[in-house]
């Protein structure tokens, strides 16, 4: 078994492996430092039309994924002899993902991933089998595999090797409670398409390194003041 194993239920396995079978992840899953199998949640219908949801008691307008057919998804793992490992629900009402949140997940050997449709899954089986509900922010999205897509990729890309030189770990956003400062690469006087020249801060040019340092720190500041004030707000409440 891979590092990092991921199991995804979901109607629509055909989205898999996606984006995610390009540049790092796609690598690192060919060279199996992580693996990626679907299950179709369709396959474990029980009546002949292979109804997944039914309407919502109480009344109410959209669908609900039954707990019947997805319990026996759930189960059909083990009984495969395969591991659930952390059970995770991807919905808007779920705990916000967060970087911290990432890295204890990438730690896990086992993820199941339940993509839920429609107005989501009975609360039975999401209770009855102990998912952790997860959200990947404030919005709402057809389906949980583009959900299921952004915390993959986010656990991937922690995986040891998957990121190489391509990065440093400690210097991006959210590692410090602080967004990442602002990038520049050659030319070092660029003219846009409306003839106005841009130039790259004279600082980063200066060849000394801590001063270099210093500014960037000061920018991550100033654009997580700005943009992210509860990032900020949280880092005060620290100390930092």
């Amino acid at each position: 078994m891979a590092g990092f194993a991921v199991q995804l239920l979901t109607l629509f396995p055909e989205m898999f492996p996606g984006p995610l079978g390009q540049s790092l992840a796609g690598k690192a899953l060919e060279r199996g430092d992580w693996s990626l199998e679907t299950l179709d949640i369709r396959g474990f219908a029980r009546d002949k039309h292979r109804s997944v949801d039914d309407t919502p008691f109480g009344g109410g307008a959209g669908m609900v994924m039954r707990p019947d057919v997805i319990d026996a998804a759930i189960r059909s793992i083990p009984a495969r002899g395969g591991e659930i490992g952390r059970l995770i629900y991807l919905t808007p009402r779920g705990a916000l993902l967060t970087q911290d949140k990432v890295k204890e997940i990438a730690a896990s050997p086992v993820v199941t991933i339940l993509c839920g449709r429609y107005e989501g899954v009975d609360e039975r089986v999401l209770q009855s089998h102990g998912a952790e509900e997860i959200s990947v922010g404030d919005y709402v999205l057809s389906g949980g595999e583009p959900a299921a897509m952004v915390l993959i990729d986010a656990c991937v890309r922690l995986l040891p090797g998957v990121m190489g030189n391509h990065t440093t770990p400690d210097e991006e956003s959210f590692e410090e409670g602080l967004l990442e400062y602002p990038h520049f690469t050659r030319p070092a006087l660029w003219r846009d398409g409306a003839d106005k020249e841009w130039a790259v801060p004279e600082v980063l040019i200066s060849g000394h390194h801590e001063k270099v340092k210093a500014w960037r720190r000061a920018e991550a500041e100033q654009v997580t003041q700005a943009r992210r004030p509860d990032l900020w707000d949280k880092r005060v409440r620290r100390g930092n």
